[in-house]
This record gives C-alpha cells, sequence and structure tokens, in this order.
C-alpha cells in the first residue's frame, strides 16, 4: 500500500529554466533598443529586474517538488518527506501506530508510534485528510 502526496505545480523547474531564458531575450533586447537609442539607465533596471525574477524563480523551483510519500512495508510504516531537496525518514512498527486526528478534524495528520511522530498532509487539501487519516487506519489493521 502506498500514498503519495506531492504539491500541485503547474510548471516544472525545467520550463520555469525555459520561460526565465525567453524572459531574458525578450527584456534584455527591449533593453538594449532603448540603451542603443539613449536611454542609458532602461537596460540596468532590466538587469535588475531579471535578478529579482530569477530569486523568485529559484525560490519556487526548489520547493516544486516537494512531496510525502506513505508506504505499508513488511509490517512497517514508511514515511519518506521531501522538502527543498532535503529527504526525511520515519519508520514506524505497523502494530503501534496511532494516526491522528480523528474524524472531521481537518489538522494535518499525525503518526505516533512511542516517542516518533510525524505529521502528514501538507500536500492535501484539508477536507480531504480524514479520508487519508481513514485509509491508514484501515491499511494498519490489514482491512
Amino acid at each position: 500500500m502506498e500514498w503519495s502526496l506531492k504539491r500541485n505545480c503547474s510548471v516544472t523547474p525545467a520550463q520555469l529554466g525555459w520561460l526565465y531564458a525567453s524572459m531574458c531575450v525578450v527584456s534584455l533586447g527591449v533593453a538594449g533598443f532603448f540603451w542603443s537609442q539613449g536611454a542609458t539607465l532602461v537596460l540596468p533596471f532590466a538587469v535588475l529586474e531579471l535578478i529579482v525574477v530569477a530569486v523568485a524563480f529559484l525560490a519556487y523551483a526548489r520547493h516544486a517538488t516537494d512531496g510525502e510519500r506513505i508506504r505499508l512495508l513488511e509490517g512497517r510504516l514508511v514515511v519518506e518527506q521531501e522538502m527543498a531537496g532535503r529527504t526525511k525518514r520515519c519508520e514506524f512498527a505497523r502494530e503501534w501506530v496511532q494516526v491522528e486526528p480523528r474524524e472531521g478534524d481537518g489538522q494535518m495528520i499525525e503518526l505516533r508510534c512511542g516517542g516518533q511522530s510525524v505529521r502528514v498532509g501538507r500536500f492535501l487539501r484539508p477536507e480531504l485528510r480524514p479520508v487519508l487519516a481513514r485509509e491508514i487506519r484501515q491499511a494498519l489493521r490489514g482491512a
């Protein structure tokens, strides 16, 4: 059994790179034209604009592949969370896992076992989190 929860991204990092490159060509082309006509301040402002857009695009691209993967493997519940390129992995004994919140609660789902806990459901709409919690509970029971 496996659940894969990912961020809803309309543009991949590669597509974003191509978009940025085309923006650079157009913006620098227009700025270069006006610079050649004597408007010398247009080019520095165009470069500044492209730097700010690049920073924003990098922030977006860094989190575009964030996600959570919850798997039930050989008597263990394995949770892998990827945030900004870093992966966090937690394993729980299937028999001892507690799944919170209860039905109807829109909060994040907390998986606990012993002293270890992890919150999942970050990339799921709040109204669907109880459904995921119910599915995880049923899978843990073997139903």
